[in-house]
């Protein structure tokens, strides 16, 4: 885990740490919700499969709604490695959730 995001020992506590050494957001969730996908494709019976993060940072400013979400899951790519199946975005920049 490089970058200083070594967070805890949890993929979501990974995911946090990364999300806010990388981006700075004002407001972050990271949210499991592998439980709503219980023997669905990708799904394990431990969880951390699948996320929802609700993200407002003041480095997606000027970029599109593709360019953000390419920027995140760049960020993500060792969690997807770590046994993420699927992330569900919202990008937002402080001005938009305000």
């Amino acid at each position: 885990m490089a970058d200083g995001a070594n967070g805890g020992n949890t993929l979501r506590d990974w995911m946090e740490a990364r999300l806010r050494d990388q981006l700075a957001p004002v407001q972050l969730d990271v949210i499991d919700e592998s439980h709503l996908h219980a023997g669905h494709s990708g799904a394990r019976p431990g969880g951390e499969t699948h996320y929802r993060l609700d993200i407002v940072a003041s480095a997606f400013a000027g970029k599109s709604r593709v360019e953000r979400h390419r920027l995140v899951n760049a960020l993500m790519e060792e969690a997807f490695e770590r046994g993420l199946h699927a992330l569900a975005l919202r990008t937002r920049t402080p001005d938009e959730a305000a």
